[in-house]
């Protein structure tokens, strides 16, 4: 990798760490805006994805993992960790063109919803839910490498009080990613640029999470989500001119 590239990797590393931890998810919507243009394949670009994302959520459970009700965590989990595998391998199978451009199409769409529907959904913590969300979190995993806004939504419903979301959201995206990363290195995508890129963005990870502790309690979050939605919107048209 060059120099360029190195130092694109650990601010966008630092601005999704931010994100992550002021909104519970966001990471890999963030940085998947740029790795796919800065790793040798897409397939590395997920994996790379998936292991920073299990590093800073690591980080932040270390402080809350006491407050996780795993009665919410684990039927959404199971389900993903079933989904993503098979998510997994059709990105093995599939071109990295096709993919960059699914990926574009998904950032757009998603920005919009964030943007204009996502506060009128309102979900209720049942098992169907859990089932459903953790399928559709399972395919944007296995995928893109962002498995949070579905997630969000459930866990939104099953935690009213904000720690214990922070806590149930970093949980699920903590062990989904380390599973994901067991089937990500099956399929071929580990590989030693993906483990000196690792080392070079674990500096933005913990600067990333403190700027965002630090931010927690004073930054209003609606404002952060909106300027977040428009970026993803962004992202999403240059992948697809890409």
């Amino acid at each position: 990798m060059t120099t360029t590239a190195i130092i694109l990797l650990v601010l966008f590393c630092t601005g999704a760490s931010v994100v992550q931890r002021v909104s519970g998810f966001g990471f890999g919507i963030f940085i998947m805006t740029v790795l796919p243009h800065i790793m040798p394949s897409y397939g590395e670009a997920t994996m790379l994805s998936g292991i920073l994302s299990a590093l800073q959520s690591l980080y932040v459970l270390t402080t809350v993992y006491r407050q996780i009700n795993w009665r919410h965590v684990l039927p959404i989990l199971l389900t993903f960790i079933v989904v993503s595998y098979f998510a997994v391998q059709y990105v093995s199978m599939a071109a990295d063109t096709h993919l960059k451009h699914l990926l574009g199409v998904i950032l757009i769409v998603m920005s919009c919803y964030f943007l204009i529907i996502s506060e009128k959904i309102h979900l209720k913590p049942t098992l169907p839910i859990q089932l459903s969300m953790g399928t559709l979190s399972g395919i944007m995993g296995g995928l893109f490498a962002m498995q949070g806004p579905p997630a969000v939504l459930y866990f939104v419903a099953s935690e009213t009080d904000k720690v214990r979301y922070l806590a149930a959201t970093q949980a699920y995206f903590f062990i989904g990613n380390v599973v994901m990363t067991g089937y990500r290195a099956q399929s071929g995508f580990l590989t030693p640029t993906v483990g000196w890129c690792c080392l070079y963005a674990f500096a933005g990870i913990i600067v990333g999470t403190q700027i965002g502790r630090l931010l927690f309690n004073k930054l209003p979050l609606p404002i952060l989500r909106k300027v977040i939605y428009a970026y993803m919107a962004v992202g999403g048209v240059v992948a697809l001119l890409a």
